[in-house]
């Protein structure tokens, strides 16, 4: 019996330590929360928000339609009423939602209804998904704020709605300008997205 009590006090020891460590991955989790944003296609917007300290993670996806399990050619076709999105996943004590919503203003072109640079189609409009209410307040006085302080005749189009229901895209899509840097770099350029970037807000 002797023999069996320190194999029983490390085994307590083990669950223990074990227990605690996913105690403190729960409270990680419960204190991110979750933005959506849709600027055209999510290849280009995964990376403006990977930069920011406080940022988790950020996926592809689909949001705004009403078809349940879209994929990237039923959504291409322009049919299902989504829009491409990038979903990021945040410390709010790290980044606050309003860095968000700069951040995705600054990459996006909020003149042109349904297209975003050389892609075209309601699958490319701009919009800001709101997951609360208070998003919706945050996303509300930073649109009318832009409108007032905007250097571009342009009138602003980009759509605030709530988010129904989010779905990842296929993953492929996923890191895509990681993954394939060549070929990002080939389309973002083609696509004259940063000439028009610049138009808008100048030099970042």
């Amino acid at each position: 019996m002797s023999n069996d009590k320190p194999i029983f006090w490390k085994w307590v020891f083990l669950l223990t330590l074990l227990w605690g460590g996913l105690a403190m991955v729960q409270a990680e989790e419960d204190k991110v929360a979750k933005a959506t944003f849709a600027g055209g296609c999510f290849w280009c917007m995964e990376g403006p928000f990977d930069k920011l300290p406080g940022v988790v993670s950020t996926i592809s996806g689909y949001a705004g339609g009403t078809w349940d399990n879209p994929t990237y050619e039923q959504v291409s076709g322009g049919n299902t009423g989504h829009a491409e999105v990038v979903q990021v996943t945040y410390h709010p004590e790290k980044v606050s939602y309003e860095t968000l919503l700069k951040v995705f203003w600054q990459n996006i072109d909020p003149t042109t209804p349904n297209r975003q640079f050389c892609d075209v189609g309601s699958q490319y409009r701009s919009a800001i998904f709101y997951h609360d209410e208070e998003q919706k307040r945050l996303a509300m006085a930073s649109l009318a704020a832009l409108a007032q302080n905007k250097t571009f005749a342009q009138e602003i189009v980009t759509q605030i709605a709530p988010l129904e229901k989010f779905w990842p895209a296929e993953e492929y899509h996923q890191d895509y300008y990681r993954k394939n840097p060549l070929r990002y770099a080939y389309y973002r350029s083609s696509c004259g997205r940063d000439q028009r970037l610049q138009q808008l807000w100048g030099e970042k």
